[in-house]
């Protein structure tokens, strides 16, 4: 949505929440690890004064730009945020304190922010100073907006997005394994934009070997993404890998299970891989603490491309947040064609993973699903 002019009448007060919920998507990319906010200042008849969202980590928070751009105009004024006002110093000063020195009246409220150090004190604080606070306005839109950042609060790992290109007969590649190019030139512009605002981009062995790819985001995006090799004992990440050689674009990790040989490890570190090495752990415990580990990074957002193998074990081992699915109108058959989840899967329907929150979006002749994952 495109920004309204100030004096813009709104009819409702859910749609100004919802034009609050379009600012702060603007910010997707750009604040991570804080969450994305959005912020509306009106007037009694709902015309529009002044609005703001969180525009980059460490800057000042939706709430401050939109009462810096309302000036004396906020005094008086209702206020509708998507998220709890947060109530302690952090990079920022408190917003609530804010919203109570701009003479706002009146307070709405998307969600509670879910940080145990804020979660209920920002409202508590506004309304200890005399302000109508209501919460729950465009709710469930407002959770799912800082889901990510909601997980990395109460589990310290990263929200974990699976992305794949099939065919209308769910195949990701032909029988001998080609794929280019399933999907059209604006789904892979897609794509780029996606990993552009992603912490990690992670891929599998397999993926690297049939493919070599670089993994980047072309044109550059909002975040450098860290790539990623899951791998059983790093051998098949070698010096002339298209990975290594863009180490000047992007870092690059090779996550390991078993110990690598001194010589290969060494030479890769020496040209700039990290090298992660969870010793004994079965593909699955490895992707846990590498999960763990990314986690501990603050890292908000991880794109998982990669072969049925391991997003079967992602899927299996229910790690799987939310799927971009670009479908294109194409049929390839075949028995031993790849689809895109492997792994051991579900023996009855009624267990079945569905998405909420879902999109459907057209690029070219693909059609791209997408949607949180809701465990049967």
């Amino acid at each position: 949505m495109d920004r309204l002019p100030v004096g813009h009448a709104f009819a409702s007060d859910t749609e100004v929440m919802n034009y609050a919920l379009s600012l702060a998507r603007r910010g997707l990319g750009y604040v991570e690890p804080n969450p994305p906010v959005g912020a509306v200042l009106v007037d009694a008849e709902r015309r529009l004064i002044a609005d703001g969202w969180h525009t980059r980590y460490g800057e000042p928070h939706a709430e401050v730009h939109a009462i810096s751009a309302a000036g004396d105009r906020a005094t008086g004024a209702q206020l509708f945020v998507t998220l709890e006002p947060c109530c302690h110093f952090g990079k920022t000063p408190p917003c609530a304190d804010a919203v109570i020195r701009a003479g706002i009246q009146q307070v709405h409220v998307g969600c509670l922010d879910p940080a145990p150090h804020v979660s209920g004190g920002g409202i508590q604080r506004l309304k200890e100073a005399g302000l109508t606070v209501s919460v729950g306005l465009c709710g469930s839109q407002a959770e799912a907006l800082i889901a990510p950042f909601r997980k990395l609060m109460l589990t310290n790992r990263p929200w974990v997005h699976v992305k794949w290109a099939m065919t209308l007969d769910g195949r990701i590649a032909t029988r001998t394994g080609h794929s280019k190019w399933i999907s059209g030139e604006e789904s892979r512009a897609e794509v780029h934009r996606l990993r552009g605002r992603m912490d990690a981009i992670l891929t599998g062995a397999g993926t690297l070997r049939a493919d070599d790819p670089q993994l980047t985001a072309r044109p550059p995006g909002p975040r450098v993404p860290v790539r990623i090799i899951v791998d059983r004992d790093g051998s098949s990440l070698s010096l002339q890998h298209a990975l290594v050689r863009t180490l000047d674009e992007a870092p690059v990790i090779l996550c390991v299970r078993e110990t690598p040989d001194d010589y290969h490890r060494v030479r890769l570190e020496e040209a700039g891989v990290e090298v992660l090495a969870f010793i004994g752990d079965s593909r699955s415990g490895q992707i846990h603490r590498l999960l763990e580990e990314l986690g501990r990074r603050k890292q908000t957002h991880v794109l998982v491309e990669a072969g049925a193998g391991l997003m079967g074990t992602l899927f299996d081992a229910a790690l799987v947040d939310e799927v971009h699915a670009f479908v294109a109108p194409k049929m390839i058959g075949g028995t031993d064609a790849m689809p895109p989840v492997g792994g051991l899967g579900l023996a009855e329907i009624p267990a079945a993973a569905s998405l909420t929150n879902r999109t459907v979006r057209f690029f070219g002749e693909d059609v791209l699903i997408s949607g949180h994952v809701k465990r049967g």
